[in-house]
């Protein structure tokens, strides 16, 4: 399972460090809810957590594990009202912010550019090694981490096994929620101490903010002291997101964009998108077709950095006509993979080329 069933459950804007950062305290005081829960001892929850106990039994979780994760939870509404309050959840959810530099602005300021690119220079020698083992620039790994947790500064308190629980009990994406909280026992059964189950009230955890599943499929041990260690180790954290984007498919020695100037007189109407995605439709219609660089050229849209014009690419202006814009390549898909938005995805190359230097 890829992360990106993680939009699934949140929406097209998912929450990231920096919008954590605004609202902390609904995400540091957890589990701490002054909301009444039902009886710890309610039959019908505890019925439940058995039902999920023999599904791990079939899957050869040892017992131990099993007990470890599931003994002693008792259901927690927070999680299921913070739900229903993300976009799709619910007919009055927020929708998705009209221009793009709010966002931008939200989300990438002086202070997250001069934290990442401390830590870029705090791991060099580890930066160089996993760009050439996975293909995918440092600068891309570290923005990745600094929208997600503000550089873990902000990876959430939410006991992962009652909120998984709880979601999963509440039916309506039971089979998402179902899996991952057996992947979840799983990484216990595969070492991970039950103390580290802490994070988002929505399941994902530790810098990167993966699911259970995702961790499961694609974390590295990048310092190779014999662990995956996505909350404390930088070398596992970058690891990790470089594995999930080189399976996702990053092409190496390509920009996720560039920058470009659109002139006055272009027929956007004619360069619509013709494509039918399965996933995240509204995210790909608001990027034009698709062309090689030098077609788009040709039609007078100039990219202002260093890309190929072989390299097929995409036309997006976030902020409307005639204001800022980009021709976007596969890469860019790539981080869309991660978290299906195109503000996330913008803002992740935007702070990635801040962090490398290259605004």
């Amino acid at each position: 399972m890829k992360r990106s069933f993680l939009m699934a459950v949140l929406g097209t804007l998912v929450m990231t460090g920096a919008d954590a950062a605004q609202s902390a305290s609904m995400m540091q005081d957890g589990d701490a809810s002054s909301l009444a829960a039902p009886d710890p001892q309610d039959a019908a929850f505890q019925a439940y957590l058995q039902t999920v106990a023999a599904k791990a039994r079939a899957q050869g979780i040892r017992e131990a594990a099993i007990r470890s994760v599931l003994t002693g939870l008792t259901y927690n509404p927070r999680v299921v009202a913070l739900d229903r309050a993300q976009p799709g959840g619910s007919p009055t959810s927020n929708a998705t912010p009209p221009d793009f530099t709010p966002y931008r602005l939200s989300h990438i300021n002086a202070a997250l550019i001069a934290k990442g690119r401390a830590i870029y220079g705090s791991v060099a020698s580890d930066a160089s090694r996993i760009e050439a083992r996975y293909g995918v620039p440092a600068p891309i790994l570290l923005a990745i981490w600094g929208n997600e947790t503000n550089f873990g500064s902000y990876m959430g308190n939410f006991d992962l096994p009652r909120s998984l629980a709880t979601l999963a009990y509440d039916g309506r994406r039971r089979a998402l929620f179902e899996g991952e909280l057996i992947a979840l026992i799983k990484m216990v059964d595969q070492g991970v101490p039950r103390s580290r189950l802490t994070g988002s009230w929505a399941g994902a955890f530790g810098n990167p903010q993966f699911l259970p599943s995702v961790y499961l499929r694609v974390a590295q041990d990048g310092d190779g002291d014999g662990s995956r260690d996505i909350w404390s180790s930088k070398a596992d954290t970058l690891a990790s997101i470089a594995s999930y984007f080189r399976d996702a498919g990053w092409r190496p020695g390509q920009p996720w964009g560039v920058r470009a100037t659109v002139p006055a007189d272009f027929n956007r109407a004619a360069n619509q998108s013709l494509l039918t995605a399965p996933s995240c439709s509204r995210v790909h219609a608001r990027q034009a077709r698709w062309r090689t660089v030098g077609e788009w050229r040709q039609m007078g849209v100039i990219a202002q950095g260093r890309i190929g014009d072989n390299v097929m690419a995409s036309l997006i202006e976030p902020d409307g006509p005639g204001k800022t814009a980009f021709l976007l390549t596969g890469n860019y898909r790539v981080i869309l993979d991660y978290n299906c938005s195109n503000y996330y995805a913008l803002s992740v190359g935007w702070l990635a080329d801040e962090i490398a230097g290259n605004p």
